[in-house]
């Protein structure tokens, strides 16, 4: 009697063929778009280009920068030992002065803005080379500390900040770097608009007045 004859077995290899046959040819492009951009990630090759900077318009005393927001204006810059009103406080045992810069702000906004704040005009105006914000605000036809500003409104604030007594002098040419901030409509789970994302957009370069210890200025 003739036995049967066996189909022989398939291997390994045949077996990996056939469960390949199956998957649909797009996969193996998804997973090869996949494993590259993985590989390529981490060898650096996503980061090879850099992002452009930003170029910042060059002003001059008394030229106006205009965004959305605002329009500002620095008109001048002085170093004196202290004064009152402005909300910054020197340390005179220190050696500690003010850098106040005088600045016509407009609200061009369709509804008042505080000077103080997240969404305040604060930031709007700093020194180069000094993250900090200005220590204090004041308007300066009526003293009013951190003031808000009207819509359509020009005010004259002085920002104040505290520096060290040998870290600016007399002639110096400051950089004021002014900063323009993005509306934000709120969606979804909320609502309103508010002004977000403040970034460099202009500096002024403006000539720096030492007025002592201020009596006369």
């Amino acid at each position: 009697m003739t036995e049967p004859v066996q189909a022989p077995r398939p291997n390994r290899f045949a077996r990996l063929r056939a469960a390949t046959d199956r998957v649909p040819t797009k996969w193996f492009a998804t997973i090869g778009t996949v494993l590259f951009l993985a590989a390529t990630a981490a060898f650096g090759g996503l980061n090879d280009v850099p992002a452009e900077a930003k170029v910042l318009d060059e002003l001059t005393v008394g030229e106006t920068h205009t965004s959305p927001q605002l329009a500002i204006t620095v008109e001048r810059g002085v170093l004196i030992d202290s004064l009152s009103g402005t909300g910054a406080f020197p340390d005179e045992e220190k050696g500690e002065r003010l850098l106040v810069l005088l600045v016509e702000v407009e609200n061009r906004w369709d509804r008042p803005l505080a000077t103080f704040g997240s969404e305040g005009v604060q930031r709007a105006v700093l020194l180069e080379g000094d993250a900090r914000a200005a220590d204090g605000i004041v308007r300066e036809d009526d003293q009013t500390v951190t003031p808000w500003l009207q819509p359509g409104v020009p005010a004259l604030l002085a920002f104040s900040w505290v520096v060290p007594g040998d870290a600016y002098a007399d002639g110096d040419a400051l950089k004021i770097v002014l900063g323009d901030a993005t509306l934000y409509q709120a969606q979804l789970l909320s609502s309103g608009e508010s002004w977000v994302d403040r970034a460099p957009a202009a500096v002024v370069t403006i000539p720096l007045e030492d007025v002592g210890a201020g009596a006369e200025s």
